[in-house]
């Protein structure tokens, strides 16, 4: 029973680890896709909005997630992006149309 307990501990800090090393490689895709097109990447954080297990290009189960955050082009309005992650893997990150004043 306590060899259980140990066990479920390590695979709940394995999670929590991979959880954060997914959020910041988000954070950085998502920044990264704002500079490129000169948006500006607003509270410097993503959302995490989606989990699940799927299987990626070899037929192994991953951990699937999705990220939500927001971006301006003018500084006025926000508008939404999500990032999506396979494993490590970025899939890809998608903006919502937006207005660009020059």
């Amino acid at each position: 029973m306590e060899l259980l307990i140990i066990i479920f501990l390590i695979a709940v800090l394995l999670y929590w680890l991979d959880a954060i090393k997914a959020k910041e490689i988000a954070t950085v895709k998502a920044k990264a896709s704002c500079k490129k097109v000169l948006l500006e990447f607003l509270d410097d954080t993503v959302q995490i909005k989606k989990v699940r297990l799927r299987r990626n290009t070899r037929g192994q189960l991953a951990i699937y997630r999705e990220y939500d955050f927001e971006f301006s082009s003018t500084g006025e309005h926000r508008y939404n992006g999500q990032v999506r992650l396979l494993g490590q893997y970025l899939i890809d990150v998608e903006m919502e149309p937006y207005h660009f004043h020059e």
